[in-house]
């Protein structure tokens, strides 16, 4: 699903759900549906400004993301590293949570873990939203013959 697929159901959702709030306005209704349904991983609403903060600069002992993902996150400095400009949010948030709880392993798991175990869920969702912001270079297989 593409990212304007999934802004049109969210926004679809919101409305939707606005019109059986009672005694609140459409934008109103609107905007807690869309806070409350923006992680399926249970986080707070991301800040993209924040999340790009922390993941040009680092902070608390935590590297910079671009450090290694590279401008954006779509350069990453070797083939090891993935691309992870453009990815779903809740992809990013999930992932983070399962290498912060030891839950994810494998590959770049020791390096991930030891970067995510520092992040409050705010900070995870920030990263999620920034990283989510950002033009994509990310390619499906649905036109790979």
């Amino acid at each position: 699903m593409t990212k304007i697929s999934m802004t049109l159901l969210t926004l679809a959702c919101a409305l939707a759900l606005s019109a059986c709030s009672a005694g609140k306005s459409d934008a109103e209704a609107a905007t807690e549906a869309t806070s409350h349904a923006s992680s399926s991983a249970g986080l707070p609403k991301g800040d993209i400004r924040a999340g790009q903060e922390l993941a040009t600069k680092g902070g608390n002992g935590i590297a910079p993301c671009t450090s290694c993902h590279g401008a954006e996150g779509n350069a990453p400095i070797g083939d090891i590293y993935p691309k992870i400009g453009g990815q779903y949010a809740d992809y990013i948030a999930h992932a983070l949570q399962a290498y912060r709880s030891g839950a994810r392993a494998g590959g770049n798991a020791d390096v991930m873990a030891a970067q995510a175990k520092g992040l409050s869920d705010q900070q995870i969702a920030d990263l999620a939203a920034y990283f989510h912001s950002v033009p994509t270079q990310l390619r499906d297989l649905s036109n790979v013959n």
